[in-house]
């Protein structure tokens, strides 16, 4: 943990923190802060500063804040990814928050099992959790904003075109594409598939809402890795 997030409901004061449950026990056991420590602290979706530990106790801890710095800048990107198997969409939701992408579109598409939208990391407080791990990491305080599509062909025809309206949108797919070389510095779109790729009916349906298919290359990565591959190259 890089920065201790908190809330307004964890303000007992207009500069006074009370702490309790894991981020108490976080103090404690890993940590091993004592009265009179300065850590790194942001409020969720608000400015970061210093917070000196008052007083602790294995159940509670009370920090005197200052708050004064604006967090980093966020990607000019607006990720579209195929909805992944539970496990790799908690690494993706921590991952989004971490390099600072603002918004995050989940979208339903042939190769994504009905399963999945089942599983309880889509949960709201589930997704949060996610994301407030990789802002603790990146030392950021703005929650992505996520977006959940259990239909493709709506999201392609209707939301899409106006998502990607005005701005450079991208499909990374497998096959017989140009490679993306260079940067983006303006709001840009990309969109990611499931293990495999999209079909090529949702490949049509994608190119003509205005994504240019890009490659990766000759291997076939996992959308975890694609995800950060591509951010990374991008950005």
């Amino acid at each position: 943990m890089n920065l201790l997030l908190f809330t307004q409901a964890d303000k007992t004061a207009e500069n006074l923190l009370q702490l309790t449950g894991q981020r108490c026990e976080h103090l404690h056991k890993v940590l091993r802060a004592k009265v009179g420590d300065t850590l790194r602290i942001g409020e969720v979706n608000g400015l970061m500063g210093t917070g000196e530990i008052l007083s602790i106790e294995p159940g509670a801890a009370v920090l005197q804040i200052e708050l004064q710095d604006t967090p980093p800048p966020k990607l000019p990107v607006t990720l579209v990814v195929a909805l992944p198997r539970p496990k790799m969409l908690r690494r993706i939701l921590r991952t989004s928050a971490e390099m600072g992408v603002a918004h995050l579109h989940l979208i339903n598409s042939y190769r994504v099992e009905k399963s999945y939208w089942q599983t309880p990391v889509l949960a709201k407080d589930s997704i949060r959790g996610y994301l407030l791990q990789g802002l603790e990491q990146a030392r950021d305080t703005v929650l992505p904003e996520i977006h959940i599509h259990t239909r493709f062909k709506p999201f392609a025809e209707d939301e899409l075109p106006a998502l990607s309206e005005d701005r450079q949108a991208f499909l990374a797919h497998p096959g017989d594409y140009p490679p993306f070389t260079g940067s983006l510095t303006d709001e840009s779109v990309l969109v990611i598939g499931p293990e495999g790729g999209f079909i090529p009916y949702e490949v049509e349906k994608l190119e003509h809402a205005g994504c240019a298919p890009i490659s990766l290359g000759p291997r076939i990565l996992r959308v975890e890795n694609a995800v950060t591959s591509l951010l990374g190259k991008f950005f």
